[in-house]
This record gives structure tokens, C-alpha cells and sequence, in this order.
């Protein structure tokens, strides 16, 4: 069986740093907010180029954490895709504004920013792209559009780190940038974590004392807090794993580039790159209107394949209080009925990719 992701495999690579990095802090017996913590936020602010690195416990808080943190709640709108996993909106829900969704653009699959204007209301605060599947977003006409409009510009980057436009780093743009490390991402830990990103220190101080029940001195407490830390145990599997990064996604963009050489042969469209920036392919996504019998085959193969997303944001149960009833994303809707994403991570061998492409290929 070829797998979404082999995370055992990545892990026997690394054995023996992350075992040590683990008998470390079991060692010490040190587990919140400790040293790993800092260490890891030091390294990932010097990583990435910004002022403040904030761990949290994982990427949904991040979103909620940078959202509170600017003063966004109730009476608030929040623009944003409606092609992503499900906590970008949550997120804003949390905090009691309103997601306003807009449509995407066809081949990135990326927010569109010539429909953000169209959405702005006297109500709106704040635009958070998603730097989806790896790719970034187009910031240039993003960032222009909120500083035009006296918005705040919130980057969801959970499947972008070390994705870059022009040498900076997604997250580092906006206002504030959210991370995850859910395992599956390019820079996974072992459960879940995130990271908040800025360079206002007023932002990154109020951050800190969000994630920490309110609170910048133990048991006194200013405002009512979250219980969202990152665990000692995670930050040093992260720091051994933030070395590899580089590689990992070097090594992520090889793989998408085979793939998308073989797939030329099919009538399958490949992902897109529109040199605005370095594409890291937390997924490899691909279009095609017989993906129904493409997956099937996969399936029969012993080859996984999934679908991000079938069922868009604002179609979803959940808002359906909030969304009107009529409205209509072409774009955003087309797509989710025509994607699927293709295994991809670091460690895969030229020989796998050509087994998947060649099993694609008799399916169409």
C-alpha cells in the first residue's frame, strides 16, 4: 500500500534524534512552557524572519489565539476562502464575528483577490488567505487591497511553512501568521501544536497571555484565557524536525515535479504553479472530471488517494445559519467536485510516483 503520507518511514530516518530529543525532556521532567518551547520559538522566529514566534497547542488555535489577539469578535466579518479545512472559518466563529466567504481562483485554487473587494462591508476587520495545499497565496494584491481598506491581514499558513514569495516567508506578511503541526504537514509533530507569527510586540504579547488562561503572572489573571501551550515533548520533536525542513521540502517539490511530468501523458491536469511564489506541496492535488473511477482504481491498486475538499465551507451544515442560502461560488464548487490529491511526502521513491501515474493512466 502506498499511504497519503508514510510518517513511520520519516520517523525510522530520524530515530535516533527524536528518541534522544524525547528522553531529554522525560529526563528533566519539564514540560510546559519549558525550555524546548522557547528554544523552538526562537528558532522558528529566526526560520521564518519575524519578530515573534508564539507556540500554541495546535493550528485552530493559532487562527483563534491571532483573531482575539486583534480585537476581532462580535459584529465583526472576517473574508476568507471557502476551499479549506474547516477551522479557518471555525476560528473566526469562535471568537463571535462572521465568516464572509468569497470564490477562489481556478487554477491555484487559492482566494481570488479581485472578489474580496466586491465583499467589504462596514463590518469587515481583517482577510485571511490560506496558502492552500503549499502554494501562496497572491499577497502582492492581497496586502494592497487591506492596506487600501484599513484591513487586517491574517495569513493561514497550515500547509505552507517554509513556502516563500520572493525569499519571505508565508507568515510573515500580515498582521499575524497561523501554523500547524498536525503530523501530516511538512513540519509535523506528534499530535497537535501551532504557532502564531508577528512582528507587532503588543500582538505577540497579548497572544502570550491568551494562550495562557489570561494570565502574565501565575494565578493573576487579566482576561479570560485559553489553556493552549505547547507541550514540552512536541517542541523537541519539532526542533529536531525544523533541521529536515529544508530538505523535506526540497524533496516534496521533486516529487511533485516527476509527477507532473509523467501526468502530461494523461488527461489529468496537475497542480499549478504561478511563480508567485515557491510551492512546497503539503498536498498534490489534481483536477479531473473522472476522479470518481481514477480513486476507485487507486483504491484497487492498494494506492491512497483523498479528497481536500468535497464539500466547500460555505455549503457545510454548520453555517448554514450564517451563509445565505442562494449564494453562489462557481469556481470554489466546480473544483471541489473535480479534485483529488495523490500520496506525496519526502521519502518517496521515483518508482512509487510511476506506479501511481501508471495506474492513473489505464483508469482514463
Amino acid at each position: 500500500m502506498i499511504p497519503m503520507v508514510d510518517l513511520q518511514r520519516q520517523y525510522q530516518l530520524i530515530k535516533s534524534e527524536v528518541d534522544a530529543a524525547v528522553l531529554d525532556v522525560l529526563q528533566k521532567a519539564q514540560y510546559i512552557l519549558g525550555p524546548n518551547v522557547r528554544a523552538l520559538e526562537d528558532e522558528l522566529s529566526q526560520f521564518l524572519g519575524c519578530r515573534h514566534a508564539i507556540s500554541c497547542a495546535s493550528g485552530t488555535d493559532a487562527l483563534q489565539l491571532a483573531l482575539c489577539a486583534c480585537g476581532i469578535g462580535p459584529g465583526d466579518e472576517v473574508i476568507t476562502t471557502p476551499f479549506s479545512f474547516i477551522a479557518t472559518a471555525e476560528a473566526i466563529c469562535y471568537t463571535g464575528a462572521k465568516p464572509v466567504f468569497v470564490d477562489i481562483e481556478p487554477d491555484t485554487f487559492n482566494i481570488d483577490p479581485k472578489k474580496i473587494s466586491a465583499a467589504i462591508t462596514e463590518k469587515t476587520r481583517a482577510v485571511i488567505p490560506v496558502h492552500l495545499f503549499g502554494q501562496p497565496a497572491n499577497l502582492a494584491e492581497i496586502s494592497t487591497l487591506c492596506a487600501d481598506s484599513n484591513l487586517l491581514l491574517i495569513e493561514d499558513c497550515a500547509q505552507s511553512i517554509g513556502a516563500d514569495i520572493n525569499g519571505k516567508m508565508t507568515g510573515t506578511f500580515g498582521a499575524m501568521g497561523c501554523f500547524s503541526f498536525f503530523p501530516s504537514k511538512n513540519l509535523g509533530c506528534f499530535g497537535d501544536g501551532g504557532l502564531v507569527t508577528t512582528d507587532d510586540d503588543e500582538l505577540a504579547e497579548q497572544c502570550r497571555v491568551f494562550r495562557n488562561h489570561g494570565s502574565r503572572e501565575r494565578y493573576y489573571h487579566e482576561v479570560i484565557g485559553y489553556n493552549s501551550r505547547l507541550d514540552e515533548l512536541q517542541a523537541a520533536i519539532l526542533r529536531v524536525k525544523l533541521k529536515h525542513l529544508q530538505s523535506y521540502n526540497d524533496q516534496r517539490r521533486r516529487v511533485a515535479a516527476r509527477y507532473s511530468q509523467k501526468l502530461m501523458e494523461t488527461s489529468v491536469t496537475p497542480p499549478y504553479e504561478d511563480a508567485i511564489g515557491t510551492h512546497v506541496y503539503h498536498q498534490y492535488t489534481c483536477l479531473s472530471d473522472k476522479r470518481q473511477g481514477i480513486m476507485a482504481h487507486l483504491s484497487e491498486e492498494k494506492i491512497a488517494s483523498a479528497v481536500y475538499y468535497p464539500v466547500p465551507l460555505h455549503r457545510q451544515q454548520a453555517f448554514a445559519g450564517s451563509v445565505a442560502a442562494d449564494i453562489s461560488l462557481p469556481v470554489t464548487e466546480y473544483i471541489s467536485e473535480r479534485c483529488f490529491s495523490l500520496p506525496i511526502f519526502p521519502e518517496m521513491e521515483d518508482d512509487e510516483i510511476d506506479r501511481i501515474v501508471a495506474a492513473i493512466a489505464s483508469a482514463v
